[in-house]
């Protein structure tokens, strides 16, 4: 589980509770309801418009990924196409089908068992392609959703405000209430400007960033297949395979070691 963006999310929410303490303003003035089903409501309302009935099983994954989603282990993956590439170097393609019972990742397992099959190089790449592209699609959904929300929760809070100080405006006459009535219109922009930009903009983004990692293994362990159907030696598989990890996720630094041993 990587905790960065609940505890950033929730930092930002601190940020602005303490402005406003700092600034003398009641932290009370933001348990509104009617601010509230506008910006929460009405949000999920407009951005779901655009879905389709069976999206939204995707949408509920993606706010759990948001929060919880570990960072994908690529340095993993590389130990167990190397393990794989020794294997068969050494007792030929056919031993890796016992392997590939024990591999847990679907893509790796399917390409490997492709690979025992005798399946050619070029309809491996191909296939495994089309997962990875099925893949990128899949994420576009949530991300897009989030995203979504990030635009519209402003928006609606525009609305609010407008709705809030028609209300006022109806009511000029009660003079001691108006100031209240003008404060309380902007209530709803300053929750669809808050929310949009502290918790759905971040989480679109945080999905954006575990889509291209996740894609990046992918494509990974498309390019550790075929070098293990290639026979190609499993010290240039590992090294051709960390340098192509990004950094930080046991690429560049474990390939200089691998080279160096």
């Amino acid at each position: 589980m990587d905790p960065i963006t609940g505890i950033m999310v929730a930092l930002t929410f601190i940020a602005v509770i303490a402005t406003m303490i700092l600034d003398g303003v009641h932290v009370t003035v933001l348990i509104q309801p009617a601010a509230l089903m506008l910006i929460f409501v009405g949000t999920f309302g407009a951005a779901s418009a655009g879905l389709m009935k069976s999206d939204m099983g995707l949408i509920m994954q993606g706010f759990k990924r948001a929060f919880t989603a570990p960072m994908p282990d690529a340095s993993g993956l590389v130990d167990v196409i190397v393990q794989m590439a020794d294997r068969a170097r050494r007792e030929g393609l056919l031993a890796l089908e016992d392997m590939a019972k024990d591999v847990t990742d679907p893509l790796l397992k399917e390409g490997i068992q492709m690979t025992v099959d005798g399946s050619d190089a070029d309809e491996i790449a191909e296939i495994l392609e089309l997962r990875v592209q099925a893949k990128k699609e899949s994420d576009k959904v949530a991300i897009s959703f989030f995203e979504g929300q990030g635009g519209y929760a402003p928006t609606l809070g525009v609305v609010g405000a407008v709705i809030g100080l028609i209300h006022a405006l109806g009511n000029l006459e009660e003079v001691d209430k108006l100031g209240g009535m003008i404060g309380a219109a902007f209530v709803a922009t300053l929750w669809g400007v808050l929310i949009g930009n502290a918790v759905w903009l971040p989480m679109g983004a945080k999905l954006k960033r575990l889509s291209g990692l996740e894609v990046k293994n992918m494509e990974m362990i498309i390019e550790g297949v075929l070098a293990v159907a290639a026979g190609t030696s499993p010290r240039m598989v590992e090294q051709k395979l960390r340098s192509s990890l990004p950094a930080g996720t046991g690429g560049k630094d474990k390939a200089a070691e691998a080279k160096a041993a």
